[in-house]
């Protein structure tokens, strides 16, 4: 005897409800969609694991230890010695001395980088026409110019017998030797650093100068203010969030200053542009491997302390 099973007109046969069979499948177009997404970025992940997260652990595993270039072969015989490292490195006179050459390329060079690259765009933001275009170019182009071609247009510039002291012997003075001067040697450096990145901090506080409200410096205006008291009480406390990211990023680049000193000087003349960063690299060939690393990682802390200090002090400001 069979039994039959009677459905009322318009009812719905199936197990599942509309919404739960539309929710299923939302929730596998997001798997898909999540799987596609992580295959994209497995690559980048991958490079990035390799060639910047390891190296990153194993130089900071590496500086409690005392690896050589001797223990490539024996890994397994290199001894943890902590810090000890560390504490070689503040009894090495030359590291000392290039902590103190790294300090003053910063005290001197952010300011006059900063105070250069907010006057250029100043006069950039108050131009009008092409040639506002064309300095703007002209200003930014040693930012994209290899460091090799700007080494020897320098040292061109700085030798002995170079366009500087001809320039110099005209009005009767004899100028001296730039690069091989204790005296002169950093000083080069830091003019040679500024000019070639003054473009990026122009550019950027050309892009926050222009995003100044029109309308609060006209009413400065109708209140009798003068171009400087604009500048100082409108346009430059408007301006602090730029100036910040400005500082911030060249206090990076000055900190780990190493071209300059490599192109130009190698680290002399008697280690007078000797930076932390020229001063790692030379540990590195010299197989010092442990110290190196510990070096790299005391100018690590400098960078995020100085950065800090900046986030601070300008925060306080506010």
């Amino acid at each position: 005897m069979s039994t039959s099973t009677l459905v009322a007109p318009g009812a719905r046969t199936g197990s599942g409800s509309p919404g739960t069979r539309k929710g299923g499948l939302h929730d596998r177009q997001r798997k898909r969609q999540a799987l596609i997404a992580w295959g994209f970025a497995l690559p980048f992940v991958a490079v990035f694991a390799v060639f910047m997260l390891f190296p990153i652990i194993g130089s900071f595993a590496m500086s409690f230890t005392d690896f050589t270039s001797r223990d490539i072969q024996s890994p397994f015989a290199v001894n943890v010695v902590w810090f000890e490292q560390y504490l070689t490195l503040f009894q090495d006179p030359r590291f000392l001395t290039s902590m103190r050459v790294t300090a003053v390329f910063v005290l001197v060079g952010i300011p006059l980088t900063m105070v250069v690259a907010l006057a250029l765009a100043l006069a950039l933001n108050s131009g009008r026409g092409k040639i506002v275009s064309f300095f703007r170019v002209g200003y930014y182009a040693p930012v994209v110019t290899s460091i090799v071609a700007v080494a020897v247009v320098w040292r061109y510039i700085l030798l002995p017998d170079g366009l500087l002291n001809s320039a110099l012997a005209l009005v009767g003075i004899e100028g001296p030797n730039w690069l091989n001067d204790t005296t002169w040697a950093l000083p080069s450096l830091i003019v040679m650093a500024v000019w070639r990145n003054v473009g990026t901090l122009m550019i950027i506080f050309l892009a926050g100068l222009q995003a100044v409200p029109e309308d609060v410096n006209e009413a400065a205006t109708m209140d009798g203010a003068s171009a400087w008291r604009r500048l100082v009480s409108v346009t430059l406390p408007l301006l602090r969030p730029t100036l910040l990211l400005g500082a911030v990023l060249i206090s990076v680049g000055y900190l780990q200053f190493f071209e300059e000193a490599f192109v130009m000087t190698r680290g002399g003349p008697l280690d007078s542009t000797l930076s932390v960063a020229y001063y790692t690299y030379q540990q590195f060939g010299f197989g010092e491997y442990g110290l190196a690393s510990a070096a790299s990682y005391v100018l690590f802390l400098a960078i995020a302390l100085l950065s800090l200090l900046q986030f601070r002090l300008l925060r306080s400001k506010d």
